[in-house]
């Protein structure tokens, strides 16, 4: 439990660290851009610091170990193919990070914050419906109230009546729940199959990747770089990779059903918590009872 509330904490404080910056008028793509250049950088150097790729010796060949593993169920791969298993899955995935961000500013123009909000939130339901489709990781029956009462907490937080009445189903909306809860499958996809050793790989493609579309997509923009956006955006790196880290930790421990689901209501909690103490946001009554929720299915999940 300790990762994942690491984890948390690394997912509030983007949050908080956009909510300081908010009055900058700061550009959004090359925040972006930087901030995935700070994550792959940053992961590079834990790369090179702990030495990960050196020792490192072909035992199986790739193909092999993929059926051994993947299609048969029978262990996990070998530190050579959990490095080949990092590089596809981080290449892979790297996209919908960005995807992800892109409908999210899309969403946000089309149906408003709160609904886009929402439904980035509700991403989580993908990987949660995967890993028990799949992998059959099936929560206890007081773990399922707990599951609950954390997607109704991100439910409350972020919904309103208003922005029911302006919802209409469109493109953007659909598609950044599909990219969003992709992403954040990716971690799951890794850590279910490598070692985690060299998780600090996965995570360089993952934001290698990203960096790479964000930057030519900011250049086809012509956008204008500024030094404060830069540096806004180095900050939110930094956050931004470990809680990839710790969230990849976290799943070796808990179940993905119960992981994503206090994953995200407790970043919503910490966040407003963070909001009231810091920026002295007074919490209104419908965060007040999510808190509650949160802190009830955070009880019930660890039964």
């Amino acid at each position: 439990m300790i990762y994942l509330i690491l984890a948390i904490i690394c997912s509030a404080t983007i949050a908080l660290i956009f909510k300081y910056t908010e009055n900058s008028n700061g550009n959004r793509y090359v925040i972006t851009s930087s901030n995935y250049f700070m994550a792959f950088l940053t992961s590079l150097f834990m790369i090179l610091y702990n030495k990960t790729l050196f020792g490192v010796s072909k035992e199986e060949s790739f193909i092999v170990e993929f059926q051994k593993v993947v299609l048969e169920e029978r262990g996990l791969f070998s530190s050579y193919s959990s490095i080949i298993w990092a590089i596809i899955v981080g290449t892979i995935f790297g996209g919908f990070f960005f995807l992800s961000f892109i409908y999210y500013q899309k969403s946000v123009k089309e149906n408003g914050v709160g609904i886009s909000g929402t439904f980035a939130k509700l991403g989580i339901l993908i990987p949660m419906i995967f890993s028990i489709i799949i992998w059959k990781e099936y929560p206890t029956s007081i773990q399922w109230i707990g599951i609950f009462l954390s997607l109704l907490s991100i439910i409350i937080v972020n919904m309103s009546f208003k922005g029911l009445e302006k919802l209409s189903v469109e493109p953007a909306i659909i598609f950044l729940f599909l990219f969003g809860g992709l992403a954040e499958f990716s971690n799951k996809i890794y850590q279910k199959y490598a070692l985690n050793e060299f998780k600090s790989v996965f995570l360089f493609f993952i934001f290698f990747v990203a960096f790479l579309i964000s930057f030519i997509y900011a250049k086809r923009k012509k956008v204008k770089l500024k030094k404060k956006d830069i540096i806004i955006g180095f900050l939110v790196g930094i956050p931004n990779l470990f809680s990839s880290y710790f969230l990849i930790l976290s799943l070796d421990t808990l179940n993905t059903s119960v992981a994503f689901p206090l994953f995200s209501a407790g970043s919503i909690i910490l966040i407003t918590l963070g909001g009231y103490f810091i920026f002295k946001e007074e919490i209104s009554f419908k965060n007040k009872v999510a808190i509650g929720l949160t802190l009830v299915a955070l009880v019930l999940i660890n039964l």
